[in-house]
């Protein structure tokens, strides 16, 4: 896939719309969100009872990247697209206190939402920053494990952001991801659409 025009305008459609899901996730999407959502996914029911609300209300997650492979103690860990930070918080407690979790998100009421989150339920093993998948914030070798839930398919640039997955895993790292996949090519108006991407 190419990448389109108004590559900026996309983006900040993408956050505008993700702004909005930082207070709740209901009725933004065409699939079961929040709590329900996550349970629907397959998420551990010990790890849903322990979730506050308000990490809960703005998943809006396509899969459940834990469910490809295990996540093991002291491992570093980063979540592309990290939300309100369901995911992160997720993966601290199968990382436990000594491995280490960075998310990035696009969208800067989302960043500041995970932080809330992350402060509230004083989990000092996670860190997150705003950031693109196309331009990861990080040095080479950096993650034994890399996840996403839903947030890949957002990037403008899917082969640049695929070479920043592999530049920044370590060597056998894994990639564990969850999303949506298009099985032929856009048309050029729609890629183009801001509202195709944010809606």
């Amino acid at each position: 896939m190419t990448e389109p025009m108004n590559n900026d305008s996309i983006r900040r459609g993408i956050q505008d719309k993700y702004a909005k899901v930082s207070a709740g996730a209901s009725g933004f999407f065409n699939y079961p969100t929040g709590k329900e959502g996550a349970r629907l996914l397959g998420y551990e029911p010990a790890i849903l009872s322990d979730m506050e609300e308000t990490v809960l209300e703005s998943f809006c997650g396509v899969g459940n990247p834990f469910s490809v492979g295990p996540i093991h103690e002291g491992e570093t860990v980063l979540d592309i697209g990290c939300g309100a930070g369901f995911d992160l918080i997720t993966a601290s407690k199968y990382t436990g206190k000594t491995g280490h979790i960075y998310g990035i998100d696009l969208t800067p009421a989302m960043i500041e939402k995970a932080k809330r989150n992350i402060h509230k339920g004083e989990y000092t093993n996670i860190s997150v920053e705003e950031g693109t998948a196309e331009s990861l914030p990080f040095a080479d070798s950096s993650f034994h494990v890399i996840i996403s839930n839903g947030a890949i398919n957002l990037s403008t640039n899917k082969e640049k952001t695929f070479k920043e997955i592999f530049r920044v895993l370590r060597p056998g790292g894994r990639l564990q991801l969850a999303d949506i996949v298009l099985k032929e090519e856009l048309p050029k108006e729609t890629l183009d659409s801001v509202d195709a991407w944010s809606n």
